[in-house]
């Protein structure tokens, strides 16, 4: 049996016998099938396989296929065992047979290598002869080639001498019968009754279709000698080519011949000149017209000179092309005209008028006279409107201010210069606003209402700046985003002139610079009109101006638009700010002075010091000064006028809170300075009586000095309370009013405020 050939094999399982078939086992990293492969190597296979997976692992695995192995080829041993046994008997006579198959074969083989060579000689004979074939073809193709170049040219050379029989005089009727015969080639269009000068634009189209052909096949055939022969026939025929086309296109132009002309185009076309076809409509038609217009050498030709005026000459001009230059352009732009890609718009036109202006008027673009300048800019900018009107769609446009000439055009005027021009005009005069020391306050008349208009120079200054920046003469669209930050730098710059002044005020530095003196000696109704100011200023901004510039914009972007507004709004809103520090200093002085009747309260000490005065009954005669500087600023006509409510209610408040702070905290001091000298006081009494041989006791009918300086505080508490009431404010919301109270009232009215 074979079994005791090999290994005895792994003892199947209960499953392996009975149950279901159990998927393949194997680990995902072992492939069989890479054994059987060529360049199976087992070194390099284990060296791999050891990186991921553990030695121990990898040969228990191996070992497992390998005995699954065994047991499979016993397994196909067994199956087939009965047949493989047979073999031994059933093969009989072998070498016999082997010799008797010997001979056929041989002669079999013999006869394919003969069939063989017999075909490889055929294939050779073959391959060569296709291959002179191939050669003869080529050859063929070239002749072909050369033939038809040659006969091009004579074609060529035969109808350029049929040109000189038509006669450039001759009428442009039709041609009679006998006339015709004189024009050979078969060409029968004058048959149809058209005159000679569309003939011949006829013929010459014909001959630039030809003299196109000619160059494709001059082009696939390079550096032959017979094309080299053929060289000087070739100038000869290109050159009178394009002499009778160009005097025939300009023929046709002069009379205006509609049909000779678009022959004479499709010729220019075909032959690949059509710059030539833009210059000559250029120099002949356009240049004449626009020398007469600007001249060169006139004595007006001077940078500066009062005729750089441009908009005459456009106004001309307009009329020239749209006399003149209309038809050539709406033939070029028809629909299907096969001659669109003409560009006499901008390559004749515009490039004639550009170069006119540069020889003749070179002032005009001059930025050194900035109002002149504006008006020759605007006028260019509109004359190019109305060339582009002759563009068929919004693509021609385009197309035409990408063109070369335009933007050459464009850049002759230098709108960077214009706008640092008119950036030190406007900026220089706020500054000079700003940092003069001249009077700050103006008024316009006596009898004026004064909040309808600006009362403050400066702020006079700004507006009309602010105003320039979007002014007709002044803008320039292409720079409004240059004008747009500059309207926002002047906003700015006055913004930190006033808030710069009011730290100055504050500071109290009078000898800081003279440009904030205004500030440091102005008066508290002096900083009205800065609130006024402001207010009017902030206004206008968000509202005339906002609405104006917003208009003037209205081609650009929403999302621009939108920053544009959010822009000048937070111009006007930190303006708007200032008010509250004008606000705050007017406050700061009006509360400095009520502080100064406030320090006679130390004189109620001297009252009742080492005094027997009774017990006071009413307040003292400073406490009616202590709230009348706050009273008659508010009470004044300017306050009244333009104190807007909620900034007075703003001042009002805040100058009570700080007078009442300053207030508590001088009685505060003054009762408690009085308190320790009184108790000081106690204590030598005292120690007099001790010494004396006096009774220590002291006569609780007697009333201290503290009750009566108390008293007298208390009283005068009661009459700031009432006067803060007739302003407007109840004492018992302020805090230090509070604290005060606590601080002189008797006893039994601690916890209750009264008036």
């Amino acid at each position: 049996m074979a079994t005791d050939l090999l290994h005895s094999p792994l003892p199947k399982s209960a499953t392996d016998l009975f149950g279901d078939p159990v998927e393949d086992s194997r680990p995902l990293w072992l492939n069989p099938f890479k054994f059987s492969e060529a360049e199976f190597d087992p070194e390099s296979y284990i060296s791999d396989l050891r990186t991921f997976v553990p030695f121990d692992t990898l040969r228990l695995d191996l070992q497992t296929h390998l005995g699954s192995l065994k047991h499979e080829l016993v397994e196909l041993i067994n199956r087939d065992y009965a047949d493989f046994v047979s073999l031994s008997t059933k093969l009989v006579d072998v070498d016999s047979a082997v010799v008797r198959m010997r001979a056929p074969l041989l002669q079999i083989k013999e006869k394919i290598l003969a069939f063989r060579a017999s075909v490889d000689s055929s294939l050779a004979v073959m391959q060569s002869r296709l291959k002179q074939r191939s050669q003869a073809s080529g050859a063929r193709e070239l002749l072909e080639l050369l033939l038809d170049t040659f006969h091009v040219v004579s074609k060529i050379e035969k109808l350029i001498k049929e040109l000189p029989s038509v006669p450039s005089d001759w009428p442009s009727g039709p041609i009679k019968s006998a006339e015709k015969d004189q024009l050979s080639n078969g060409i029968s269009h004058a048959d149809n009754g058209t005159n000679v000068r569309e003939t011949q634009s006829m013929l010459l189209e014909r001959i630039a279709s030809e003299m196109n052909r000619l160059k494709f096949y001059v082009a696939h055939s390079k550096d032959m000698p017979f094309i080299d022969n053929l060289v000087k026939r070739i100038q000869t025929a290109t050159l009178s080519l394009e002499s009778s086309l160009r005097h025939s296109f300009i023929d046709g132009l002069k009379h205006r011949d509609a049909n000779a002309i678009y022959n004479c185009l499709r010729a220019y076309a075909a032959i690949d000149h059509i710059d030539s076809a833009e210059e000559i409509f250029g120099s002949t038609i356009v240049a004449p017209f626009i020398h007469k217009i600007i001249p060169f050498h006139s004595p007006e030709a001077v940078s500066g000179s009062p005729g750089d005026d441009l908009e005459p000459d456009y106004k001309r001009i307009k009329r020239f092309v749209e006399d003149d230059c209309k038809f050539l352009l709406e033939m070029v732009s028809a629909e299907n005209s096969g001659v669109h890609m003409f560009r006499f718009l901008s390559n004749s036109v515009l490039k004639e008028v550009s170069s006119a202006l540069q020889k003749g008027k070179p002032g005009a673009f001059s930025p050194g006279r900035p109002k002149e300048f504006l008006k020759n800019y605007k006028s260019s900018l509109d004359f190019l409107e109305y060339l582009e009107g002759y563009c068929p769609s919004i693509s021609a446009v385009s197309k035409f201010r990408e063109e070369v000439v335009y933007i050459e055009f464009m850049k002759l005027w230098n709108t960077g210069v214009y706008y640092s021009l008119r950036f030190q005009e406007i900026a220089g005069a706020l500054d000079t606003s700003l940092t003069a020391s001249t009077a700050v306050f103006t008024f316009q008349s006596t009898t004026q209402d004064h909040s309808q208009g600006l009362i403050l120079k400066q702020s006079t200054s700004l507006m009309d700046c602010l105003k320039s920046c979007w002014r007709e003469d002044i803008l320039l669209f292409s720079c409004s985003d240059k004008f747009l930050r500059l309207f926002l730098q002047l906003i700015s710059r006055y913004s930190n002139w006033l808030s710069a002044g009011l730290s100055a005020r504050k500071a109290g530095n009078s000898t800081a610079n003279s440009v904030y003196e205004w500030a440091i000696s102005a008066a508290p109704d002096d900083l009205l009109y800065v609130i006024h100011d402001i207010n009017y200023i902030a206004e206008e901004l968000c509202g005339d101006y906002l609405a104006n510039i917003t208009e003037l914009l209205k081609t650009c972007p929403p999302d621009v638009l939108d920053l544009v507004r959010k822009s000048i709004l937070q111009s006007g809103n930190s303006l708007k700010a200032l008010q509250l520090a004008a606000v705050s200093s007017i406050m700061e002085t009006l509360v400095e002075k009520s502080v100064e009747d406030l320090r006679q309260l130390k004189g109620i000490t001297a009252t009742y010091r080492m005094t027997n005065k009774p017990l006071p009954v009413r307040h003292s005669p400073y406490v009616s000064g202590i709230l009348r500087p706050l009273k008659v600023f508010l009470e004044g006509e300017r306050a009244k006028k333009y104190l807007q409510s909620d900034l007075r209610m703003d001042l009002l408040k805040g100058a009570t809170f700080e007078i009442t702070r300053r207030y508590y905290e001088l009685a505060s001091d003054l009762v408690d300075m009085a308190r320790r000298t009184e108790s000081s006081l106690q204590k030598i009494r005292l120690g007099a009586q001790r010494r004396g041989g006096a009774s220590s006791e002291v006569s609780d009918n007697n009333v201290s000095e503290i009750d009566k300086i108390c008293m007298q505080l208390f009283l005068d508490t009661q009459e700031v309370g009432r006067n803060l009431g007739s302003l407007g404010v109840d004492a018992r919301d302020i805090p230090a009013y509070q604290s005060l109270w606590q601080c002189v009232a008797p006893p039994d009215k601690q916890h209750t405020i009264s008036f």
